[in-house]
């Protein structure tokens, strides 16, 4: 097995893996190996310290006590919005949505904007890359309203065509709906000129950006974007908490989502009116220890740094791909020229979950499957992929062990 030295004599890895205690745990006797972190990240001490701080320092509902806990979990709850409005670039608080995760931002947005703009005939645009969340809200849409969903097919690259794309969009499209990073493929895609094309032709643009939120630099502003969905649990955070940004005008037309507490400003038998963004799509008591905690998760990313973050990932990418293409019967899908932390393999002959239970055996944990991709792996004639994804914490070490374990896998097999 190559010996590797730290990625950066300023990236400290080695120093940063120590902030996670999970990656001191062991796997089948052997010491984990954790390439799975397209599907959830591990969570530094700082983010669970901050859950139980909040459950055994100030736990109390928010927004509607006037007592000391009460105030105190409100004031934290809401400085994670305004962390959130920093590490979108988006102009104010009020247009941040606490969701459960990028799922439930985007279907807020199908059922809200979608039953109320889109009408028979009209259409809406989504990629061949999409994960199922992106997918499955439009489809129910379009079944509803009658109207067309049509897709950006992907090149054997595993890029997206755009000029195909060019030549989707319409006066009757209404609404593109797009990955900024293939969560299969790793794939980034040029979603600023995208969303610019869709403006000109008098769409609107949402943006899931559940994989690039963690990798990339994200500007709502000058993204231009008229949505844009995260999870929380992807950037380090818990599970359970998502943000949901939109411009002012089009948050402030569209019709509530649930009702109940919080989203309400005044109830009558006769009539109800609604809250000022962002609680008029807040409604009941929110997830409200993870949310504080979220905040702790984007002020550990924004200390490490994101541009060496994205170094180190881009490192390691560069480095895992280089040796998984000389594996004999391995092949690389997906090699656009743009791609996040992340890369996705078959080898002849042998179905991806066996890879991933022989891994396993070894202390190793990768995705394996379809990704919530099915239309995708339909595309590339394969029933799913190996999937190796990986975070700051990760180490050319841990890229070694990968190689050498395929290696031993394949002779095994064979």
């Amino acid at each position: 097995m190559t010996v590797s030295s730290p990625i950066s004599p300023v990236f400290d890895v080695y120093a940063i893996r120590q902030a996670f205690p999970i990656l001191g745990r062991m796997v089948k006797d052997k010491p984990l190996v954790y390439l799975d972190n397209a599907a959830t990240s591990q969570k530094p001490l700082a983010v669970i310290e901050a859950i139980s701080d909040y459950y055994s320092g100030y736990n109390a509902n928010i927004h509607r006590g006037i007592h000391t806990l009460a105030e105190e979990a409100t004031g934290a709850y809401e400085a994670t919005r305004h962390a959130v409005k920093q590490f979108i670039g988006a102009a104010s608080g009020e247009q941040i949505i606490f969701t459960r995760g990028t799922t439930e931002g985007i279907n807020l947005v199908a059922y809200c904007w979608g039953r109320q703009n889109i009408r028979a005939g009209d259409q809406i645009i989504i990629s061949g890359m999409e994960h199922h969340s992106n997918i499955v809200p439009w489809q129910i849409l379009c079944e509803q309203k009658n109207a067309l969903l049509k897709v950006i097919p992907v090149t054997e690259d595993g890029e997206l065509s755009l000029t195909a794309y060019q030549n989707l969009l319409t006066d009757q499209t209404k609404l593109v709906s797009i990955v900024q990073v293939s969560n299969a493929l790793g794939t980034v895609n040029p979603v600023k000129e995208m969303i610019a094309a869709a403006h000109q032709a008098g769409a609107l643009v949402l943006v899931d950006g559940a994989q690039s939120a963690v990798h990339l630099d994200i500007d709502v502003q000058d993204l231009d974007c008229d949505f844009f969905a995260f999870s929380g649990h992807k950037v380090y955070g818990p599970t359970g908490v998502g943000v949901l940004y939109g411009k002012r005008a089009l948050l402030e037309d569209m019709p509530v989502f649930q009702g109940g507490g919080e989203m309400i400003k005044e109830v009558t038998f006769e009539h109800t009116t609604y809250n000022e963004l962002p609680y008029k799509y807040e409604a009941g008591t929110p997830n409200i220890a993870d949310t504080i905690a979220l905040k702790a998760a984007l002020d550990f990313v924004n200390a490490t740094g994101k541009a060496d973050i994205r170094k180190h990932e881009a490192e390691l990418l560069a480095y895992a791909t280089e040796h998984l293409e000389n594996i004999p019967g391995l092949t690389v899908v997906g090699n656009a020229k743009q791609k996040a932390g992340l890369v996705s393999f078959v080898i002849k002959g042998t179905h991806p979950q066996d890879i991933g239970i022989l891994l396993d055996n070894l202390g190793i944990a990768v995705r394996t499957g379809h990704h919530c991709c099915q239309p995708l792996m339909k595309r590339f004639n394969l029933p799913g992929t190996v999937r190796a994804s990986f975070a700051m914490y990760n180490t050319k070490q841990e890229v070694d062990k990968l190689i050498a374990g395929l290696h031993k896998i394949i002779k095994m097999l064979l």
